[in-house]
């Protein structure tokens, strides 16, 4: 990371959700400006601990700073403040969309980077079809646990990052999954990283940044 770049303070924000508010914190690195594109991070299952705090999330929102674009990080519907309650990846696809609404609308910006771990990566890519994001990033995404059926390509560019000691998810399952779209999504593959990415959160990031900085906004494919 640049010495130059100094991380946002987070600040909290309540974004209207379909089941009712959303707990979000927004991250911005040049606050007072219009940014050229806004991110949405979505984190892991809301039933097994994941919230928008997780380190991962916070990394791939950190990795969108870092290029100049604020960011929205929020918990699902029942996680934390949010309102509602649990509802098996269908209404947390509306979340999602709703963050990525609110986040084009807070910031006078269409462009949209959109990026989610593990469950959030499912969720992420399926709002892609609605939200059209500039560029989708998707770390751990479970496929074969909640990814089972086949899910249209979206029309971005998209990165898959994936642990080769993955614990929960399959590297060799989700190599086969991403080759089967056309074109594939970029695929990043730590070789070290176990699902939580521990002690690997700056191959992380910098697959991200790299990504990004190639992909930018408005690009297609």
């Amino acid at each position: 990371m640049p010495a130059t770049f100094r991380p946002p303070v987070p600040q909290p924000a309540s974004i209207a959700g379909p089941a009712g508010s959303l707990e979000a914190r927004i991250e911005d690195p040049m606050p007072g400006a219009v940014p050229r594109v806004v991110g949405v991070v979505c984190h892991p299952h809301p039933l097994y601990g994941g919230t928008m705090q997780n380190k991962v999330v916070h990394t791939a929102a950190r990795a969108m700073q870092e290029l100049g674009a604020p960011t929205v990080r929020f918990n699902f519907r029942g996680v934390g403040a949010s309102e509602g309650g649990y509802d098996e990846g269908v209404g947390e696809v509306e979340d999602a969309l709703a963050a990525c609404a609110w986040a084009r609308a807070q910031w006078r910006c269409e462009a949209l980077w959109l990026a989610g771990f593990s469950f959030g990566s499912a969720v992420a890519l399926r709002a892609a079809l609605a939200a059209r994001p500039d560029a989708l990033v998707t770390v751990a995404p479970p496929v074969g646990r909640i990814i089972v059926d086949p899910v249209a390509r979206p029309q971005c560019p998209w990165l898959v990052v994936q642990g080769g000691r993955d614990e929960l998810v399959d590297s060799g399952e989700v190599r086969r999954w991403a080759s089967g779209f056309a074109p594939p999504p970029r695929l990043a593959l730590l070789a070290d990283a176990e699902h939580f990415f521990h002690g690997q959160l700056g191959g992380l990031r910098a697959a991200i940044v790299g990504f990004l900085a190639e992909a930018g906004a408005g690009g297609t494919g």
